[in-house]
């Protein structure tokens, strides 16, 4: 039984729901960024961490190429908090060369647009239209043969110079960790010589002077 005087809750539509599920995407692009010309190595904490100077990441969306049998997405979008870590995100990458995954191409970014999520909702003010697809639509039969040998061309280069790259960013990679490994050594050594209380020693074995204090 209703309280008297109390006011029936509104009616929400369809229509009003499909509207408030769109608002939200929109918000959601605006404070999202693309980033392309990514490493394979790179990994959702590593963009986290490259971009912690500026902004934080809330998801990262890799964009998978389905026309190649490698698992290699060499873009992402980014979301982030607000619209102006957004934008922060932005003038860091276009304005300075910016290298993610220690690559030695700097990554590009832009704004996200709608058409780039793999998820999207219909957008309520538009109506889709279908037609079935006739028997004159495809009477360049000439036309599409050529089309398609020039792409089963392209796909084999295509595939060529993916092999190549992933064989030269898997050396790198190799290279740079090698490089780090070596330096933590190097950093390894030194805290525990001075947390033995080794300086003089070594200092003298290099014929090092030391100050007194020390």
């Amino acid at each position: 039984m209703s309280q008297v005087g109390s006011a029936p809750a509104p009616m929400v539509t369809s229509h009003e729901d499909a509207k408030k599920a769109y608002a939200d995407f929109e918000k959601k692009v605006k404070r999202t960024i693309y980033i392309d010309h990514l490493s394979p190595q790179v990994t959702s904490s590593v963009l986290k961490a490259a971009l912690a100077q500026c902004a934080n990441v809330v998801d990262v969306e890799f964009i998978v190429n389905y026309t190649i049998p490698y698992d290699i997405p060499s873009a992402a979008l980014v979301e982030l908090d607000d619209e102006i870590q957004a934008k922060a995100a932005l003038d860091l990458m276009n304005d300075f060369p910016f290298i993610i995954g220690g690559m030695p191409r700097p990554v590009r970014a832009t704004c996200a647009k709608p058409d780039m999520f793999r998820e999207r909702p219909p957008r309520p003010d538009i109506k889709k239209e279908f037609r079935w697809v006739k028997q004159e639509d495809g009477t360049d039969y000439e036309g599409m043969k050529k089309l398609r040998i020039l792409a089963k061309r392209q796909e084999v280069e295509n595939m060529a110079l993916i092999k190549n790259q992933l064989e030269e960013e898997k050396e790198l990679a190799k290279q740079q960790q090698e490089l780090l490994d070596g330096n933590y050594k190097k950093y390894d050594m030194l805290e525990n010589v001075v947390q033995n209380g080794n300086m003089k020693s070594l200092a003298q074995h290099y014929g090092v002077s030391l100050a007194d204090e020390f």
